[in-house]
C-alpha cells in the first residue's frame, strides 16, 4: 500500500514537472518569435509604398535634408548677427562680392546644392542607388576641406562660430550619406521582396502569379481573413489588452464578452431568412459561372481560380480540391462546430455564434491572427451564414451584415465580406468517402497597406486553409 502511493506521488510530481517545463519553453520561444515580428513589422511598415506614395523611410530623408539647408541658413544668419553687421550689409558683401577667403555664404550654397540634387533624385525621382548621395557628400567634403585652408582665419572675429558651421555641415552630409544607405535602401528592399514573395518559399510561384498580375481589391467570404491596418489608433503593434487565445497564441485585444441580444421580431426573422435564401443563390450562380480563369495549381493538386466581377465586389478567388470526408459530414463540421474552428485553423484567433436565426441560418462572430509578423493586422467580422443544398452540392454561404450590438472592438478593424460561400459536392461513387471542396472567397480588404501585400496575404490564407482543413480531417478519423 506504502509503496503504490509512493509511485502514484512520484508519477504526479513527474507529470507536474514536465507540464511546467513545456510552459516555460512555450513562453521562451513565443517571446523570441515576438521580439522578431515587432522588428520586421516595423522595417517593413517604414519602407513600404502604399499607392505609389513615398515611404516613411524616405519621406524621413527628404525630411532630414531639408533640415541640413534650414539650419545652415540659420547658422550663417547667426553669425552675421554676431559679426555686428547687418543683413543688407551681408548679402552684398558675402553674395554680390563674394570671397572664398571672407565670405561664409559659400556654405549656405552649398547646403542648398545638396538639398536640390537630393530631393530631384530621391525625392521626384525616387531613384534607389547609393551614388548621387556618395558625389554629393564628397563634393561636400572637398569643398569643404578647401573652405579651411582659402579661408582668412585672421580676419575673422567669430573663429567659433566659422568652425562650428562648417563642421555641421560636414556632419551633415555625412548623415544624410549614413541614413540613406543603411536605412532608406535596407528597409525599402526588404519590404519590396517582402511584396514579391520569398524565393526560397515552396508557395513562390504560387504567389507570384498574384503578384505579377494587375492589382485589385480581393473580398472575402465566411472563413478567417486579413485586411491591413486602417489607422495608427489602430496600430498592429498596440500591447494594451493582450488576450490568451487558442493553441498558446495571443493577440492584441481588449476581452471580447458576448452581448445579450435582444428577441428577433418575426419581421428582423423574416429578413434574415430572405438574405439567406438570396446568398445561397448568389454563391450557386458564382460556383457555376463560367467565368473563372485558373491561376494556379498547388501541390496538393488544389486548383485556385480567379473571377472579375463589377463593383463593389472586384476580384474574387475559388479553390477547389478533394477531401477525405463526406460532403454531409464536412458541412456538419465546418456550420455546427463553428466555435470549434480555431483550434485547427492557425489563422483565426476567436469563432462565436451570437444569434441563431433559425436551423440553417445564424449569426457569427470572427477574429483573425495578425499576418506577415503584424504587417497584415488582426481584423473582426460579423457574418449571417445560411446553409442550404443545390443540384446535390451542400453550400455554406455568408455575408457581412450591420450588426450595432457588436462594435468594432479596440485595436482591430472590422472587415466586411461579400457573398461567398464553402461548397461540398459528392464524388460520384464515393458519397460516404470523399467530397470535392470548393472556397469563393470575397472579402474586402480595408486599410492602407499595398494590395500586393493583401494579395500575397489572401492567397497564403487559401492555400493554408486548405492543408489545415485535410489535417483536421484526418485527426477526426483518428
Amino acid at each position: 500500500m506504502i509503496d503504490d502511493e509512493r509511485r502514484i506521488r512520484a508519477a504526479a510530481e513527474a507529470l507536474l514537472n514536465r507540464s511546467l517545463q513545456s510552459q516555460r519553453s512555450s513562453f521562451t520561444q513565443h517571446s523570441i518569435n515576438r521580439a522578431s515580428d515587432v522588428v520586421l513589422s516595423e522595417d517593413l511598415i517604414a519602407g513600404t509604398r502604399h499607392q505609389g506614395r513615398m515611404s516613411n523611410v524616405r519621406r524621413f530623408f527628404c525630411l532630414f535634408i531639408t533640415f541640413d539647408v534650414l539650419f545652415t541658413c540659420l547658422m550663417w544668419l547667426i553669425c552675421t548677427m554676431f559679426s555686428g553687421d547687418n543683413i543688407k550689409n551681408a548679402f552684398v558683401n558675402q553674395v554680390i562680392h563674394y570671397n572664398i577667403k571672407t565670405s561664409l555664404f559659400d556654405l549656405v550654397m552649398a547646403a542648398v546644392s545638396r538639398f536640390t540634387v537630393l530631393l530631384l533624385f530621391y525625392g521626384l525621382l525616387y531613384i534607389n542607388h547609393w551614388i548621387i548621395i556618395a558625389l554629393s557628400t564628397a563634393t561636400t567634403c572637398a569643398f569643404l576641406i578647401a573652405k579651411v585652408f582659402f579661408f582668412d582665419w585672421s580676419a575673422s572675429n567669430l573663429s567659433v562660430f566659422v568652425v562650428l558651421l562648417i563642421l555641421s555641415s560636414f556632419v551633415l552630409a555625412w548623415s544624410e550619406a549614413w541614413f540613406f544607405d543603411f536605412r532608406v535602401i535596407p528597409q525599402e528592399t526588404q519590404a519590396r521582396d517582402w511584396l514579391i514573395g520569398s524565393a526560397g518559399s515552396e508557395r513562390a510561384p504560387l504567389l507570384q502569379q498574384f503578384l505579377s498580375g494587375p492589382l485589385s481589391h480581393y473580398t472575402e467570404s465566411v472563413g478567417n481573413f486579413y485586411s491591413p491596418m486602417e489607422t495608427p489608433e489602430h496600430s498592429d503593434d498596440d500591447e494594451d489588452g493582450r488576450g490568451t487565445l487558442a493553441a498558446g497564441r495571443t493577440i492584441s485585444s481588449d476581452h471580447f464578452i458576448r452581448p445579450i441580444l435582444p428577441k428577433l421580431t418575426p419581421e428582423k426573422i423574416e429578413e434574415y431568412q430572405k438574405i439567406g435564401a438570396e446568398i445561397i443563390d448568389r454563391s450557386w450562380e458564382l460556383l457555376s459561372s463560367p467565368d473563372w480563369v485558373i491561376e494556379q495549381e498547388t501541390a496538393d493538386g488544389d486548383t485556385i481560380s480567379s473571377m472579375h466581377l463589377p463593383k463593389p465586389d472586384g476580384k474574387i478567388m475559388k479553390i477547389t480540391g478533394i477531401i477525405d470526408i463526406s460532403a454531409h459530414e464536412l458541412l456538419q463540421e465546418l456550420f455546427e462546430n463553428i466555435e470549434n474552428t480555431p483550434t485547427w485553423n492557425k489563422h483565426l484567433a476567436e469563432s462565436k455564434k451570437i444569434q441563431m436565426i433559425d436551423e440553417q441560418t445564424d449569426i457569427i462572430y470572427q477574429v483573425t491572427m495578425p499576418h506577415g509578423g503584424g504587417i497584415v493586422g488582426a481584423r473582426d467580422f460579423v457574418v449571417l451564414r445560411c446553409y442550404g443544398e443545390r443540384n446535390s452540392c451542400l453550400i455554406s454561404a455568408g455575408v457581412s451584415i450591420p450588426f450595432p450590438h457588436i462594435p468594432p472592438r479596440k485595436n482591430f478593424t472590422r472587415g466586411e465580406n461579400g457573398v461567398g460561400c464553402w461548397a461540398m459536392e459528392p464524388l460520384e461513387g464515393e458519397e460516404n468517402l470523399r467530397c470535392k471542396f470548393t472556397w469563393l472567397l470575397n472579402t474586402n480588404l480595408k486599410g492602407w497597406l499595398p494590395k500586393r501585400v493583401i494579395d500575397a496575404s489572401l492567397s497564403t490564407v487559401i492555400v493554408d486553409f486548405m492543408q489545415f482543413l485535410r489535417e483536421h480531417v484526418r485527426q477526426m478519423k483518428d
